[in-house]
């Protein structure tokens, strides 16, 4: 038994199995500026394996928001019978772009183009993982985020985004259809009188002004009740349920005890911007979102139900789930 995993051990999940993965695999953009750079990690064995394609967020440091970082939840996902795609979005410190180029500092617009052609080339993506092909189900695929790439995931699950400096930007539908499930990590919420003057007067930042409306696309929002920042909103830890409580897609809110922006660490392993590092909240996140995929993808699959089960019970220090089903 593992003793830094008090609570979250009552969540249960499958047997994992050892992971393979592959960093990089190029996938060529000839208008993008630089060619998408993937990692691609997959479960050695199984079949009719679910893809999620996770989108990395806009931190400090210069690898963890990239292909690179990631590694608590991408592995978690991928030892338990997931294909976890990380594309490195252009605004990786990583990459070197000038963020003062056109769509910098966040190039929101390009994100939400990565994962599109991502999903275009999946085969190709496929292929470049040994043993791979002929395993994945391309008819199941899922889309998460944290923090800004909860905003990119947000848009392709049908969020509309209304950006007074980007009128050919404002209001367009970006969402894709092949995407089934989405799961927003701190993503952010409602922009307008919401956003702090900086970040509202920030020409790089008018993008954040979401129409949460028409996201329809099931959706699992997870957000922790002690996530403040107060160089992005002038509220408090709410403001990243706004996804949940704003659209009709996003059906469930997991809120994490004590959780800060990085809901535990899972965007790298001891990383110095994991403000809340905890192994057991770290956990709860990733055994809870497993769970919530298994069965949105599979309505007979009871590890929802069960996973709530127990955070309704003994695993309840952790945090709590809310829904509206209808």
């Amino acid at each position: 038994m593992n003793n830094l995993l008090r609570l979250a051990q009552h969540i249960p999940v499958n047997p994992e199995v050892p992971v393979i993965s592959v960093h990089p695999v190029t996938l060529a953009a000839p208008d993008r500026g630089m060619d998408i750079e993937v990692r691609i990690s997959a479960p050695a064995t199984g079949q009719d394996l679910p893809v999620v394609l996770l989108s990395h967020g806009h931190g400090p440091s210069l690898y963890i928001p990239s292909a690179q970082g990631y590694g608590p939840i991408a592995s978690f996902w991928a030892a338990y019978g997931f294909v976890v795609i990380q594309p490195t979005h252009l605004n990786a410190k990583a990459r070197g772009m000038n963020p003062e180029a056109s769509g910098g500092p966040t190039f929101w617009k390009s994100r939400v183009a990565d994962m599109r052609q991502i999903i275009d080339e999946l085969d190709t993506v496929i292929a470049a993982v040994p043993g791979l092909a002929g395993r994945v189900n391309i008819a199941k695929i899922a889309v998460a985020g944290h923090s800004l790439g909860g905003q990119t995931a947000g848009v392709l699950l049908g969020a509309r985004v209304n950006d007074p400096n980007d009128p050919e930007a404002s209001d367009v539908d970006m969402s894709d259809a092949r995407i089934l499930a989405g799961v927003l990590l701190a993503a952010p919420g409602n922009g307008g009188g919401d956003l702090t003057e900086a970040v509202a007067a920030h020409p790089g930042f008018s993008f954040m002004n979401p129409d949460f409306t028409r996201m329809t696309t099931p959706t699992i929002v997870v957000a922790g009740d002690k996530d403040v920042n107060p160089n992005l909103t002038i509220r408090g830890a709410d403001w990243h349920a706004d996804p949940y409580h704003l659209s009709s897609g996003a059906k469930w809110l997991l809120t994490l005890s004590g959780g800060e922006h990085s809901l535990g660490g899972i965007s790298g392993f001891d990383a110095k911007e994991a403000t809340d590092e905890d192994p057991d909240r770290l956990e709860a996140v990733a055994r809870m979102t497993w769970a919530w995929l298994r069965s949105v993808f599979d309505d007979a699959d009871s590890a929802w139900a069960d996973a709530c089960l127990a955070l309704d019970g003994p695993a309840s220090a952790l945090g709590k789930v809310i829904s509206r089903q209808e």
